[in-house]
């Protein structure tokens, strides 16, 4: 008996060791700068001199007193409301579209999902020349049918559409998972509509979506999650904020106030009030779950 609980105790430490490097690098890199952030949004705090514990007032200010918090959120939620279900539609279409057996399809399946794995900073150097109004691709091809196209990056209702546009661009790694929901649906679900002469558009309404409902729950949370985190294209494309601050997104507020200004207890608070509505956004999300999402069994 005891000999057999040696052997577990050792190669369970064994097991540890191997693990040990990822532990220690989650240890000092996560789990230490979490915990601390809490204390220093609670704190002023500029690196160079040692923190001064202020209580609340960070988030006092953050919410009586800071417009710039209250429109960069604004601006963050706005931009989640538009470009998340517009990507989930247009990835549930595209998957329709590539889940057809033709010839080819490989191929058009790649060319919508390499948009995905590109860099967003890069993506974002190739919007910036797409979107120029003067030698833009967009701007050309629209003088082509006569439509003169706008100055993107440098107007203020534009300047917004332009990221939403560009969040459109990776849409090729959500119809990825969408793809794989369709291939999981029983095909005899659709043998026993057809048997019942429902049409091709009645076996997607009643059919393909409530099955693919858990995908869609899927990408519709960590659209919103990453959505509310957006920053590298609004950084790149317009680091100023864009005008008329229409771009300035709550993460880019939160850089400027910790790198630009130093604010490091400030800007802990507003990363601890964006932990605290992506939290609840997605409790609710999971809370309306029960009502549209199937799961086949």
């Amino acid at each position: 008996m005891a000999r057999t609980t040696n052997h577990r105790a050792k190669r369970d430490l064994i097991g540890y060791l191997f693990i040990s490097p990822w532990l220690v690098g989650f240890l000092v890199f996560t789990a230490w700068p979490f915990v601390q952030s809490i204390y220093l949004s609670f704190t002023r705090y500029n690196i160079v001199t040692a923190p001064k514990w202020v209580g609340g007032a960070n988030y006092q200010m953050l919410l009586t007193q800071d417009e710039l918090f209250w429109k960069s959120a604004w601006v963050t939620l706005r931009y989640a409301a538009i470009s998340v279900p517009i990507a989930i539609v247009i990835g549930v279409v595209l998957a329709l579209l590539l889940n057809a057996d033709v010839k080819g399809i490989a191929v058009f399946r790649t060319v919508f999902f390499l948009p995905s794995i590109v860099p967003v900073v890069a993506t974002s150097v190739l919007f910036i020349w797409l979107l120029n109004p003067n030698i833009g691709l967009i701007n050309r091809m629209l003088a082509l049918i006569g439509v003169d196209g706008p100055a993107w990056l440098n107007t203020a209702p534009w300047a917004f559409y332009s990221l939403v546009m560009m969040a459109l661009w990776g849409v090729g790694g959500s119809m990825v998972i969408y793809l794989a929901g369709l291939k999981d649906i029983p095909t005899y679900l659709y043998e026993a509509a057809t048997i019942d002469g429902a049409s091709a558009v009645h076996k997607l309404r009643h059919v393909t979506l409530p099955m693919l409902t858990p995908v869609i729950f899927f990408n519709l949370v960590m659209g919103i999650i990453g959505a509310f985190q957006t920053f590298t294209q609004a950084f790149v494309m317009t680091p100023g904020g864009g005008p008329q601050d229409s771009t300035y997104f709550y993460s880019l507020y939160l850089y400027n106030r910790a790198w630009k200004y130093l604010d490091m207890g400030y800007a802990s608070a507003m990363a601890w009030m964006l932990f605290l509505v992506i939290v609840v956004l997605t409790a609710l999300v999971f809370r309306t779950q029960r009502k549209w999402v199937h799961y086949g069994g």
